[in-house]
């Protein structure tokens, strides 16, 4: 759900996402700097192009900032929501294409 702004605009935004314990956020980048906040839950982020197991784990009222372009990804230990908030323009890229769920 967004917050504020329009994701597609150079302007402020902030979103929240809710996620189901087990989903996966495939190895992606952003065109933009990514602060994350975990509102509940618990979430095992790491950096790079393949996911490690034994990655950060972040749980309820974590913090986490990602540079431009920094290759990540994520996992639900628990039913979670995070916040994000940035700079647009936004999107995601994935690593690899078929991990892409808009495309599925």
């Amino acid at each position: 759900m967004v917050l504020e702004g329009n994701l597609s605009k150079a302007e402020p935004f902030t979103f929240r996402l809710k996620v189901p314990v087990g989903y996966v956020i495939a190895p992606h980048t952003h065109p933009a700097v990514e602060h994350v906040t975990i509102l509940s839950g618990a979430l095992r982020f790491g950096a790079g192009e393949t996911i490690d197991k034994d990655a950060t784990v972040l749980a309820e009222g974590s913090f986490a900032a990602f540079p431009t372009g920094h290759a990540m990804y994520a996992t639900a230990l628990e039913d979670s929501v995070f916040q994000v908030y940035g700079v647009g323009p936004w999107g995601i890229t994935y690593v690899n294409p078929a991990d892409d769920p808009r495309k599925k």
